[in-house]
């Protein structure tokens, strides 16, 4: 990306378009579609698809003799198809090997141009212009241009709409059943206006397109209607071309279904909407205001080399949650509305995401959280199936708030189904209170910390209570038979079932969240306090109960670092050297090894090490306390020797290991860190797993590498009611600019160089800002300006 708000591909690479069509995707928060070409089909090569929010199929499929039920996000219609063919030709289809595709991140339009010329050497040149509004979010638009260059005569448009679509995007769910939309109903008004319906199999949910297809340039066409086939829609337009004159067509559709508020049915809907939606320019204009408001609140100046990255993972990230998702009830995808990987599931990614939005859209963080608390009743239910108390949330969440986690997960490099216990990740409800907690302090929101909040919170903290069992060998608390963020390991190799015991990072962010509810019900007004009290029939007997297994949770270390988890210095060493030497990529070591017949459990190695999370989300300081209020000592060097000892034998199998490796790594080795802080920025632009991101981006990884120039290298935390500054920058990095929002301030603007902080606040009627910066405070008052010197 020379330019840094423009990603341009050049010519036709098959082996790179699923890459392509993924990061060129449009979207608004209400849906995305993948920057397919609108001729193109699903053919191993392209995979047109468009995902709207919130909107998931559940279909059962036999997989080695069992049965098993999955839900997916469902892969809609699409709205796409369009080719032409002067006179006598055939249909465009071929991909033309002269062409450009630029997405064009500041305005959120896609354009590509080609030549293309049939098999009588006419040669077309064609420019193509895509959008998904973010004014009208219902509204996707496609305007194609058509120049002949060396003939004339007629000229034939076909517009499509296609139901018959499947979830076929991830090669290794190719075993599943992936048909999840039924045709219901499909043809063409009086008016020209084309339209299909279509239903989920295994769930209530309708789809509903229309199309209004116009041509210009070229006198009134002829329309006809094509049958393509049940759940297909088809009309051709005729036109009477002439040499050097443009026939330009836009293709407007408009898209609801049953999931949508304040409609009478999605067809009704759709139909209204495309007869009367304006033309392409004005569209355009529209489209353009509203991203140029989001850049705004998104302003990020960073001085260093190759920053267009940067634009792209925020571009990426306002496509996929927006002002349009905040009323669907919908959480984050971890892969965005991209591709069908992980299923289109939400999972604890919300945890990286959450910090950009809390300090530029709280109110989409906000909306994140909602759709947290509309699923507590189902995450009590959760609970009390497993024998606890409170609320235990899913690893995979999806429609509702039932565990979405697979039973069986296929491993490419044997061709065997494998167990899944990936469900044992308890700690994304941790997750979800880190979250709760980190919105309150940035917001101070107390109504929503005083509603839906503290009833969250206070659940998570009663299911942590209840699952930690007394070992009265060791006088502490233990948390057994769960996972941690590292997947790799998921049982220990002497034991007959899936589980480990004292993961670090569960217990740690179990007594974090028993003190966090604690501090909570303090900061309630006393009515509120009481209600929720009885409510949740909260007694001084359990409150006590929270206090000490907060305080006396087993934490396991050896060596002087942090154990992963207990008995984790039992596991053998793997031989490094032969593996590197045998594998160039081992960022799929757990594959490797099963293949082979082994297992990643016996080995003292990482997929992303989940020891060193704990310093991702609190600062040095908060760690050292938090030891010290569970009775161990917390030397400072803990924090080094523990991640000299894990980059050894981590190999990076997930995108958010950069970004963790980023953060850690700050105060002790700024080179190594800006070079993780790199790896992160562009991990899906360079496709740094090995064709995933074809499958869907990594929201966490996009959105972490830019939260890591907004608060790593800042030094930023929001505690004790004040802004905390603590620079770090990289050689590097020159200079960071932020515009930020912090509890009713739209405009606090911060800039560090490798000398000063400078904070400015916009003229407004707020309180002043309170400044901490290395053991010095400051206010700041609105409309004032404050440099410190480091």
């Amino acid at each position: 990306m020379p330019d840094p708000w423009i990603l341009r591909y050049e010519g036709f690479d098959p082996a790179e378009e699923g890459l392509r069509e993924a990061l060129c995707a449009v979207g608004n928060g209400y849906l995305v579609t993948r920057g397919a070409a609108p001729e193109s089909t699903a053919d191993g090569v392209h995979y047109p698809g468009t995902y709207l929010a919130g909107c998931y199929d559940r279909v059962s499929s036999t997989v080695a003799g069992r049965a098993i039920t999955n839900e997916d996000l469902v892969n809609g219609p699409n709205w796409l198809p369009l080719t032409f063919r002067p006179g006598g030709g055939d249909w465009f289809t071929v991909p033309p090997a002269d062409q450009t595709v630029e997405l064009d991140v500041r305005r959120g339009v896609l354009t590509r141009h080609a030549l293309v010329m049939d098999a009588r050497g006419r040669r077309t040149r064609l420019v193509q212009r895509r959008l998904a509004s973010q004014a009208r979010p219902h509204l996707v638009a496609l305007e194609t241009t058509l120049t002949p260059e060396n003939w004339s005569g007629p000229l034939e448009i076909r517009s499509a709409l296609d139901g018959t679509v499947t979830n076929t995007g991830v090669a290794r769910y190719r075993g599943l059943s992936g048909r999840h939309l039924e045709p219901a109903g499909h043809g063409t008004d009086e008016d020209g206006l084309l339209w299909l319906e279509a239903d989920a199999t295994g769930s209530p949910l309708r789809i509903a397109l229309a199309a209004r297809t116009l041509v210009s340039g070229a006198g009134e066409p002829a329309r006809t209607t094509e049958d393509l086939g049940t759940g297909r829609a088809s009309q051709i337009l005729a036109v009477e071309a002439e040499r050097g004159r443009p026939v330009t067509v836009e293709k407007t559709v408009a898209i609801h279904t049953s999931h949508d508020p304040a409609i009478a049915t999605p067809l009704h809907a759709s139909r209204s909407l495309a007869a009367l939606a304006p033309g392409f320019g004005q569209l355009l204009a529209e489209h353009e205001l509203r991203w140029a408001e989001l850049w705004h609140r998104c302003r990020i100046e960073a001085d260093f080399d190759g920053a267009g990255p940067l634009h792209l993972s925020l571009f990426h990230l306002l496509q996929t949650y927006s002002e349009h998702s905040a009323d669907l009830d919908v959480g984050v995808p971890a892969r965005g509305l991209h591709g069908e990987a992980y299923r289109g599931h939400v999972f604890w990614d919300e945890l990286f995401v959450l910090q950009l939005l809390n300090l530029r859209f709280p109110e989409l963080a906000r909306a994140v959280l909602r759709y947290r608390h509309r699923r507590l009743e189902a995450a009590r239910q959760a609970a009390r199936a497993a024998g606890l108390r409170g609320a235990m949330y899913p690893w995979q969440s999806g429609s509702d708030g039932r565990e979405e986690s697979q039973l069986l997960h296929l491993n490419p490099l044997s061709g065997r189904w494998l167990p899944d216990h990936s469900h044992l990740q308890r700690h994304v409800g941790s997750a979800v209170a880190y979250n709760i907690w980190q919105y309150y302090q940035a917001t101070g929101d107390l109504d929503f910390l005083a509603g839906a909040g503290a009833e969250m919170l206070l659940e998570i903290a009663r299911f942590w209570s209840s699952a930690a069992a007394y070992d009265p060998a060791r006088e502490r608390w233990s948390i057994r038979g769960v996972l941690g963020p590292d997947e790799y390991h998921d049982a220990y190799p002497w034991a007959d079932g899936p589980g480990l015991d004292d993961n670090a990072y569960t217990n740690l962010l179990a007594s974090w969240v028993l003190a966090r509810a604690r501090d909570t019900l303090r900061l309630l007004p006393g009515y509120r306090r009481d209600e929720l009290l009885e409510r949740l029939a909260l007694d001084d007997n359990e409150l006590a109960r929270w206090r000490e297994v907060g305080r006396r949770l087993h934490v396991p270390f050896h060596d002087g670092v942090l154990s992963q988890f207990d008995g984790y210095e039992r596991l053998a060493e793997l031989d490094w050297t032969a593996y590197r030497a045998r594998y160039p990529d081992l960022r799929r070591l757990d594959r490797i090894l099963e293949a082979e017949g082994d297992t990643v459990n016996r080995y003292q190695a990482s997929k992303q090490a989940d020891a060193l999370m704990i310093w991702y989300l609190f600062s040095a300081r908060e760690v050292r306390d938090l030891l010290r209020h569970l009775g161990y000592p917390a030397r400072h060097e803990l924090r080094r020797r523990t991640t000299a000892y894990y980059l050894k034998r981590t190999v990076h199998g997930s995108t958010l290991s950069s970004v963790v490796h980023a953060w850690v790594l700050t105060r002790s080795d700024r080179r190594a860190s800006w070079r993780y802080f790199r790896d992160a920025l562009v991990a899906d632009l360079r496709d740094s797993q090995g064709g995933t991101t074809a499958e869907g981006i990594h929201l966490g990884a996009m959105a972490g590498a830019v939260d890591l120039l907004q608060r790593c290298y800042t030094g930023l935390e929001i505690r004790e009611d004040a802004l905390w500054l603590d620079p770090h920058l990289p050689s590097a990095l020159g200079r960071l600019e932020l515009e930020l929002r912090y509890r009713g301030h739209w405009g606090v603007i911060v800039a560090v160089d490798h000398r000063t902080v400078t904070v400015s606040l916009r003229e407004s009627r707020q309180e002043p800002v309170r400044i901490r910066l290395r053991g010095r405070s400051a206010t700041v008052a609105p409309g004032e300006t404050r440099v410190l010197r480091l």
